[in-house]
């Protein structure tokens, strides 16, 4: 206890600098009452004076003030107000007070903000001074006492997100860079040390990388254009998006122009690829683009912007990677067979040992190539090994669809903050230590008060009122605060204002001989704080109630009565005489304007939700609170809605499942018809909307295992895992129906030309960048980005490579293979539609 005020006098002392102007806690602390700052802190019993820890008792004191906080004199606050012991101490169960085992001391701010926002401003400078005291001076101070401090601001999270936001630039960069020297490499030729500097990629490969950055810049310049605000999800989740996209079709690209024939110009080999590829990569870009484009009507803000980023980024990457990469690739084999260094392509290198394949026939098969044509593909044409594939993937799937009803929907708030945050511990305290909940207000629309109306009735709970009036049912409510949330009855302002004014209440609601408000005896002007005695003073002497009870229709006012005293009511201070006064105490629960009409457009009666230890808590107590409000709503025929602070944080959680689920119908839905339109084959799309939604099934089986929660960021994964599953299915897909032979022949087929870039191209190209976020410093990159997309590139690998091909080799569609030329061993193949 004395620790603690040595505490708050460090913290009473902080002068912290605006504009030249020094502010001090005084200078922006709430005062509902008067001069002084409504703490909360246990030194409230002591009237924030170290002077009567001693004088009234010590600890004897404080336990004595913990049973009568509403009642004794010498407990009330110095703000002249009851402190609940819940809001000041922690770590105790039921009303065991003396058992706890935490301070909490809170420093509520006034909300107030003047017309250029420097009130504000001041409070944010005092927030910044105090947290740098506490950790400079404070914190070594209760460290010295073996005990430990958490702390936060309003400021915190802000502070926090920003650091946080520059904390991983490095780690991110570091993914990119390996991401881009993987491409440099798989694009070259088998590396060959005496030709090395001439078969590798490098300029080409930097070449592609800027070409998706700029489709990046080009989407996000476009909607910042016509005023659209970007967030941080976009900027981390887009780039790796489109490189996804883009990377795979610049393998797809560059390794169909080398399987042509060399003895082919240049300009009929690229034409060639373009023939072989080309639909293929238009059927995958146009299906990622309508499955976000429709993505951008959800409601849902975060999966809505990033719907149209992406979409119109992933239409620019296709734009360019046809029209500029296949002219890049052009100048690059040029360069390649005229023997020009890589990177430095003024230089001409001269000897027989620059290209040793010139001349070849064919260029050699690379070793992922030979692996899928002698290994993978017969390893898939084995009956046993397709029924093996065929039940473990449906049995993942169904697994998958198990454990999708265990994800919970939230994202903790220690996972977005930095690791080493001083806010990490703040949150964990809060959960471990805090015995009462956030407030809770149910704040009831259109009152009416006339003495026409019932609704006085249907809303008190005292004498005459309702027996489910809504006071009633809230404390109902509040016996089972398991269900409910509600941890105890509401303060009600109705019921202190018909206790106020009705006669019995003497020394409440009085008026001096000319009809002003009188205040009760022991507050001036009725007494005097120099004379020492009130009595001496006769000021209020002739003071008389406000009514009689035969001026009261049953025991309540008339409208006029109403309309009269509620101000008065307002603004009437409590005190010993009279502690029903609703100064400060209901200052700011009724909207006065327009009550002249007999009806009060809003008013809020105030409780406490139960202490919410996880996002799941926060979530259904929200829920909650709304059926009970609904319920009563249609009981009472009122409108009646709840509100917390948090509650516009959570509303998303609501339908998070249902914004989820129609996110990814209507993306998935999207690639089914892009995919029926250009194929004409009803078979073939049917085929891969069967995989992808198995993909998207397994990632959320995947997340149930490992515990994610269902939030924008998750939700926006989900819906660019739709975009990337697209990639590992349609191009083997497209390969498979443009093959020809028996179902086996064209398996084998399709992964020996599409196999090997759809494995470089994304699943490795993707893996390299994905294992480096793990070293990052904060957890939301480490669960939403690490762990999500390691699942997603294994999950789509496994399925496009793995599942994909065995299914086809079964259940897939005829061959829609036109030969067009035969040339001696190998048939040249063209698709047509």
């Amino acid at each position: 206890m004395k620790l603690l005020f040595d505490i708050q006098k460090k913290i009473d002392a902080i002068q912290a600098n605006y504009s030249g102007s020094m502010v001090s806690l005084p200078d922006i602390c709430m005062k509902p009452l008067g001069t002084e700052c409504a703490t909360q802190s246990i030194l409230q019993y002591f009237k924030m004076d170290r002077s009567n820890f001693e004088n009234l008792g010590g600890i004897e004191h404080v336990e004595y003030c913990f049973q009568h906080y509403t009642s004794a004199e010498s407990c009330l606050s110095a703000f002249k107000a009851p402190l609940d012991p819940n809001t000041a101490i922690g770590g105790f169960s039921g009303n065991n007070y003396s058992e706890a085992s935490a301070f909490i001391v809170t420093y509520p701010v006034n909300n107030a903000i003047d017309k250029e926002g420097n009130y504000s401003k001041k409070a944010v400078a005092w927030e910044k001074a105090f947290i740098q005291l506490v950790k400079d001076e404070i914190l070594p101070m209760v460290e010295a006492k073996n005990l430990t401090l958490a702390f936060s601001s309003e400021s915190s999270v802000e502070e926090e997100l920003k650091r946080e936001s520059t904390a991983d630039a490095i780690t991110i960069l570091i993914s990119y860079l390996v991401m881009f020297a993987y491409i440099s490499l798989t694009l070259g030729d088998t590396p060959r040390f005496s030709s090395c500097y001439i078969s590798s990629k490098v300029l080409l490969g930097l070449s592609g990388v800027i070409l998706v950055m700029l489709s990046v810049l080009g989407s996000v310049g476009f909607f910042s254009a016509v005023g659209v605000k970007s967030t941080l999800i976009i900027m981390e989740v887009i780039p790796f998006l489109v490189l996804a996209v883009g990377v795979d079709n610049m393998c797809i690209l560059v390794n169909a122009v080398k399987r042509q024939p060399m003895e082919l110009p240049l300009e009929g080999r690229v034409s060639n690829a373009l023939v072989e590829v080309g639909p293929s990569i238009t059927l995958a870009s146009l299906s990622e683009v309508l499955a976000f484009a429709v993505g951008s009507f959800i409601p849902m803000p975060a999966c809505r912007v990033f719907s149209m980023f992406a979409a119109l980024a992933v239409l620019l990457d296709f734009l360019l990677q046809v029209t500029a990469f296949v002219a890049l690739i052009c100048f690059d084999f040029l360069r390649t067979e005229d023997n020009r260094i890589d990177c430095f392509p003024c230089i001409k290198v001269f000897g027989s040992n620059a290209d040793p394949e010139k001349g070849n026939q064919q260029r050699k098969p690379g070793l992922l190539v030979r692996y899928m044509k002698d290994i993978h593909a017969p390893i898939l044409s084995l009956w046993g090994v397709k029924l093996v594939v065929i039940c473990v993937f449906a049995a993942f799937a169904l697994a998958s669809i198990a454990l999708c009803t265990r994800i919970e929907p939230g994202l903790e708030q220690q996972i977005v903050l930095p690791r080493d945050s001083y806010l990490q511990g703040y949150f964990n305290n809060i959960s471990e230590y805090l015995r009462i909940g956030p407030p809770l207000y149910f704040v009831v629309k259109n009152y009416n008060f006339s003495s026409e109306s019932r609704q006085t009735n249907q809303l008190c709970s005292i004498s005459q009122c309702d027996s489910d009036s809504l006071l009633n049912e809230i404390s109902r409510a509040s016996l089972v605060p398991e269900s409910s949330y509600i941890a105890k009855p509401a303060a009600s302002w109705l019921d202190d204002f018909l206790v106020w004014i009705s006669p019995e209440a003497f020394g409440c609601c009085r008026k001096f001989t000319n009809s002003s408000f009188c205040p009760p005896d022991d507050q001036p002007p009725c007494c005097s704080p120099s004379s020492g005695s009130c009595s001496s003073n006769g000021v209020c002497k002739d003071c008389t109630t406000c009514f009689r009870h035969s001026d009261l229709a049953n025991g309540r006012p008339t409208t006029e009565q109403f309309q009269e005293k509620l101000p008065w009511f307002l603004n009437a201070l409590p005190s010993s005489d009279c502690a029903k006064g609703g100064n400060g105490a209901y200052t700011t629960n009724v909207e006065l304007e327009g009550y002249e009409d007999g009806i009060i457009k809003a008013s809020a009666f105030r409780t406490y939700h139960t202490p919410l230890n996880n996002q799941v808590d926060y979530v259904n107590s929200m829920r909650a609170a709304r059926e009970f409000s609904s319920r009563v709503s249609d009981s009472l025929k009122m409108e009646v809605f709840p509100y917390a602070v948090f509650y516009m944080f959570f509303e998303q959680y609501l339908s998070i499942w249902r914004t989820a689920l129609i996110n990814l119908a209507i993306a998935i839905g999207a690639v089914f018809i892009v995919c029926l339109v250009i194929t004409c084959s009803f078979w073939t799309s049917a085929i891969i909307l069967l995989v992808l939604t198995m993909i998207v099934l397994d990632l959320m089986g995947v997340m149930a295992i490992l515990k994610i929660q269902l939030n924008a960021v998750s939700v926006v994964n989900l819906v660019m895992a739709v975009g990337i599953a697209v990639e590992f299915c349609v191009h083997i897909t497209h390969a498979f129906l443009v093959s020809s032979g028996d179902r086996n022949q064209r398996m084998k087929e399709a992964l020996t030309t599409m196999g090997a870039s759809v494995f470089s191209g994304i699943t490795l190209t993707k893996l390299v960048g994905v294992i480096v976020l793990c070293f990052s410093r904060t957890e939301v990159f480490v669960v939403y980005y690490f762990q999500m997309y390691l699942a997603l590139v294994l999950l789509g690998f496994l399925h496009g490579l793995i599942f994909l091909p065995v299914l086809l080799s079964i259940f897939g569609p005829p061959s829609r293979c036109v030969l067009v030329e035969k040339q001696e061993d190998r048939p040249s193949t063209s698709s047509q539609f």
